[in-house]
């Protein structure tokens, strides 16, 4: 690919904050996004921005007692656009931003702070309930459906003499069809866990030596094709999810990505094989996902197992001396991104012609 047809990563609109943020999304079928975080006074904050003429505008800053780590508007309808958080005292919200007093939902999800979160079933993505599935520091991974209070329908923790362990990443996958649906968390000491939410069970365990930042599927809302894991020490992983060997699990191909941790790994929702990563040296890198020839083959005994494909650097770019704690896609408009990143800034990006790729 020669320089004039790869891809450009182009900051479009940049903007310092007055607080940490940790996290941001795009609100669904808008141009407005949401920015999380927390004040030095130790409150938590959520602000909605609005792209209008090249600028942003701050249609509302909503304060609350606690910082908020994450959010998702996953389990949402279009019409509502219900964002749930996360924070970091272990509470499970949900506000409606145009009412933001006081939340929807609310439940005390965890014993400390919910690192991550992510939602399915809404936003017409994934067949079957609305849910969601949170992580905390207390080593539990929990699935809710905002229909039922207090309770959550999931509760995946250790068993009795196993330690803990740091939950800083989880994502759903495999909602194709009303029964079907998996929940995939990363943890602290290089764990990765695929949850069977139809069986009730451990489908699959495996660990990639380092601290895993963060989980996607590429869809969730297709048969289980490929997950990207990213960790500490700059590299992350793609595992082939179609094949799964008795005792190899599932092939995969790891690339050593950035010089430092992979905080996020993000698939563009309009072709799930390119993908951004970002990293802790403020840099961002999209990639390609090729496929092999075959995706699976028989081993010696006959049985299947997967095999993995390559991955290609399409492009990077350096937007922070710090690192880049938060990216989403735009659903809507192609190539169009948000990020934000620990020296207080929220940047809305524009990636050029992805369509040619």
């Amino acid at each position: 690919m020669s320089a004039f047809e790869k891809p450009q990563i182009i900051a479009h609109i940049q903007k310092g904050l007055n607080y940490t943020v940790f996290d941001c999304k795009w609100v669904p079928c808008s141009a407005k996004f949401v920015t999380m975080g927390n004040f030095a006074r130790g409150t938590g904050v959520i602000q909605l921005y609005e792209i209008q003429h090249g600028d942003l505008k701050l249609l509302r800053e909503i304060e609350k007692a606690k910082p908020i780590k994450c959010g998702t508007f996953g389990a949402t309808s279009l019409q509502q656009r219900y964002l749930a958080t996360g924070d970091f005292a272990g509470n499970l919200h949900i506000w409606n931003l145009e009412a933001p007093e006081s939340p929807v939902y609310s439940v005390k999800g965890h014993k400390e702070i919910i690192n991550t979160i992510d939602g399915v079933g809404g936003l017409g993505i994934g067949e079957g309930a609305p849910e969601i599935v949170t992580g905390s520091r207390d080593g539990t991974v929990k699935v809710w459906d905002p229909r039922q209070k207090d309770d959550p329908v999931a509760n995946m923790e250790p068993v009795q003499g196993e330690n803990k362990r740091d939950c800083w990443t989880v994502a759903f996958g495999n909602a194709y069809n009303q029964e079907e649906r998996v929940v995939c968390a990363g943890y602290d000491n290089g764990d990765i866990k695929l949850f069977d939410l139809r069986n009730m069970s451990l489908r699959w365990e495996t660990n990639i030596k380092n601290g895993v930042c963060s989980l996607e599927f590429d869809r969730k809302d297709i048969s289980m094709n490929k997950l990207v894991a990213t960790s500490l020490e700059g590299k992350f992983h793609v595992f082939d999810m179609r094949t799964q060997h008795p005792t190899k699990g599932f092939a995969s191909v790891s690339e050593k990505a950035h010089k430092s941790t992979v905080w996020q790994v993000r698939h563009l929702p309009q072709n799930r094989e390119l993908f951004l990563t970002a990293g802790g040296a403020g840099g961002l890198h999209l990639w390609k996902y090729e496929y092999p020839a075959q995706r699976s083959k028989k081993d010696s005994e006959g049985v299947e197992m997967g095999v993995a494909g390559s991955v290609s650097l399409l492009q990077n770019v350096t937007l922070s001396s710090q690192p880049i704690s938060s990216l989403d896609w735009s659903p809507d408009k192609r190539g169009l991104c948000i990020c934000s990143s620990f020296d207080q800034m929220v940047r809305v990006l524009i990636i050029t012609k992805l369509h040619k790729i």
